[in-house]
């Protein structure tokens, strides 16, 4: 609910005319039945109406004015609130990085856009609760100062009115966390299907994917089931209690009318009091949208509670080398522990290959290089300054990545080339795309490097080239690749080679790789195993060991 109130704090002024106009329409809704009551008496006997008849039009007017303006106000709020939680929400998801994609895409997909609209609408739901609380409690106020054995029979039953709304609440809560929850392992499996769509139309999957989309389905249709009986519960219970209420308050007033006790006037006003005191619809309705912002709020709170990385202050030395180093360096995943006790130094201005089996740890020593992530231990540090310390700027600045399967974001194919934390001039955006071997099939495109990415499909080979592209256009003192030239041909990776060995010479570079060729040009191989670095030494020196050579399968690629 963190999020909620933060959202309602910010709106306070509209929430608070949400109250005010609600209880204003409640007090008007409240004096109508007076004064159509006492008009009616008034004609009965003869007398001049005139005034009274005036007033009731003009109740009447104003109770159309209140609630329109209340609805507006609602609708404003509800609208600004879900854009404030929604730029919130992205901008900490962002921030977070890769800590954020733990939900999975389309989980998140749905906690941004359906769970945030329904926390938005909390706040005016629940500044609606005091007028639709006010209305049934003044009904049954006014039960009582019109005859007092009114208000008495209408009591008699009140108790099992509030243990309905109450059954409500508390039932409608479960179903409704229970559904979203369904609701949002059913997105990330799609997803996650979309994504690989060509590799499941190539297998032949459709329907085994399928399945395992729709696999919460039962759940999501058992929770379904369950709030509409709850409801469908509550409304034929009401259906059932209200009419009788409203027919032994009527009944007594009859009496009461009969006795001399009450006028014909009393009488109007008291039926009409009474529906106002079995206003459960409005009350159970309001009370429905809290529960559900409230289970939004929850889920959206989730996302919000995931830690985003501080920063410090501090500035890199101007003309350091780029040295890098991990000192004890400890990563756990889940209950593994994939890096322990770590030590690792890269000289400023070298270049040095991590090599390992699958799941040794490579990417996560690539991730926490550049601060993609933090470790559980230790500290990682560049040119003697640990990475927590240096403001995001000049992190971001220092360090280049490239991936095995990069994201290309921006408007055109030259944006997403140029793409990073400030503007890079077009000469930089060529240079990186020509040491990246992506110059030639780029210029190629209809409007080349202003191509909308859209209207360039690119294969996996190009799509890396284009990643290499980026890392290589923007300066910096650090590159770290990961897995990055794992899609290239050989032709093309001798040629990226020469970018990446001799043409960035100047800067530190470590690489993760599963290839031997690419291991062999670097100038030290960090050999990652059981968690902590094995040997450091040149590819030559370690391909005499046995093991070593088993990591890349064939010996024939040294």
């Amino acid at each position: 609910m963190a999020v909620v109130v933060e959202t309602g704090r910010q709106d306070a002024g509209r929430v608070v005319g949400i109250t005010v106009l609600g209880l204003l329409s409640a007090a008007v809704a409240l004096a109508l039945p007076y004064a159509l009551g006492h008009a009616l008496d008034l004609l009965l006997r003869g007398a001049a109406a005139g005034w009274w008849v005036a007033a009731c039009g003009g109740l009447i007017a104003a109770q159309t004015a209140t609630g329109a303006g209340e609805d507006l106000l609602a609708g404003l709020t509800t609208a600004r609130s879900a854009a404030r939680i929604r730029r919130r929400t992205v901008r900490h998801m962002l921030a977070a990085g890769p800590r954020a994609a733990g939900k999975g895409t389309g989980d998140l997909v749905t906690r941004v856009v359906g769970n945030a609209s329904d926390a938005a609408a909390t706040p005016a739901a629940a500044a609606a609760l005091p007028a639709a609380l006010a209305a049934p409690v003044g009904g049954i106020v006014a039960l009582g100062l019109t005859d007092v054995w009114l208000a008495v029979a209408f009591l008699a039953g009140a108790p099992l009115l509030a243990l309905l709304v109450h059954r409500f609440a508390r039932a409608s809560a479960d179903s409704v966390i229970g559904y979203q929850n369904a609701q949002g392992r059913i997105a990330t499996l799609l997803v996650e299907a979309l994504g690989g769509a060509r590799t499941i139309a190539a297998a032949g999957t459709e329907e085994r994917e399928n399945a395992r989309i729709l696999a919460p389905l039962p759940e999501l249709g058992t929770q379904g089931r369950r709030m509409w009986r709850v409801q469908g519960r509550a409304t034929a219970q009401a259906a059932v209690l209200v009419p009788l209420l409203q027919l032994t308050v009527l009944a007594v007033g009859g009496i009461r009318l009969s006795v001399g006790a009450l006028s014909v006037g009393d009488l109007l006003a008291a039926s009409r009091y009474v529906l106002l005191a079995t206003g459960i619809g409005v009350l159970v309705g309001q009370l429905g949208a809290v529960v559900k912002g409230r289970a939004a709020a929850t889920r959206v709170d989730e996302v919000l509670a995931v830690p985003v990385p501080a920063h410090g202050t501090r500035q890199l030395p101007r003309h350091g080398p780029g040295a890098l180093e991990l000192r004890a360096v400890t990563a756990v995943r889940g209950a593994d522990t994939v890096l322990d006790r770590l030590d690792l130094t890269v000289p400023g201005g070298s270049c040095v290959a991590v090599v390992g089996r699958s799941g040794a740890g490579k990417s996560v020593l690539a991730a926490l290089a550049g601060r993609l992530a933090d470790p559980d231990g230790g500290t990682v540090l560049l040119d003697d300054c640990p990475l927590p310390e240096l403001t995001a700027a000049e992190l971001r600045d220092a360090v280049g990545y490239a991936f095995e399967r990069p994201a290309l974001l921006g408007d055109t194919v030259g944006d997403a080339i140029a793409f990073g934390p400030r503007p890079l001039p077009f000469e930089h955006v060529t240079r990186g795309a020509r040491a990246a071997e992506a110059d030639g099939f780029v210029r190629l495109l209809p409007d080349g490097y202003a191509t909308a990415r859209s209207r360039a499909p690119f294969s996996g080979g190009e799509i890396q080239r284009l990643g290499l592209a980026r890392a290589f256009a923007r300066p910096g003192r650090l590159l770290v690749l990961d897995d990055a030239t794992s899609s290239l041909d050989t032709v093309t990776e001798v040629r990226v080679a020469r970018a990446l060995f001799h043409d960035h010479a100047h800067r530190t570079r470590l690489l993760t790789t599963h290839r031997a060729a690419t291991a062999a040009r670097a100038d030290l191989v960090a050999w990652l195993d059981a968690g902590r670095i094995r040997a450091l030494a040149p590819h030559d020196v370690l391909w005499a060991d046995a093991d070593y050579r088993a990591l890349f399968g064939d010996a024939a690629d040294a």
